[in-house]
């Protein structure tokens, strides 16, 4: 599994890579065959609250899924954006299964 991070109008810390790739990397336990991870972090008007957006698409054999939050924090952005990617890899899995 690739992972890929992009932090756009600004520098994420090595500590903020860290978190994301050890959240990520979790996603394997719901579906095993995912191919890429992509993170896309982006400060919207800095000087706001909830201006945080975190956006995170995984890519598997036969469709690609995306997830969108938008948080005070990129650490509350990544948790909320891979319970929601967990959700959409559960049902896929599902649909897989049941074809």
């Amino acid at each position: 599994m690739e992972i890929k991070i992009q932090s756009i109008h600004f520098d994420a810390t090595e500590k903020l890579q860290a978190f994301i790739e050890k959240k990520t990397a979790k996603l394997e336990k719901s579906y095993e065959e995912i191919q890429k991870v992509e993170v896309q972090l982006k400060v919207v008007k800095p000087s706001t609250t909830l201006n945080k957006e975190t956006s995170l698409t995984v890519t598997v054999p036969g469709t690609t899924l995306f997830v969108e939050k938008t948080c005070d924090t990129f650490e509350e952005g990544v948790d909320q954006c891979v319970d929601a990617m967990r959700v959409q890899l559960t049902k896929f899995k599902e649909k897989l299964r049941n074809k």
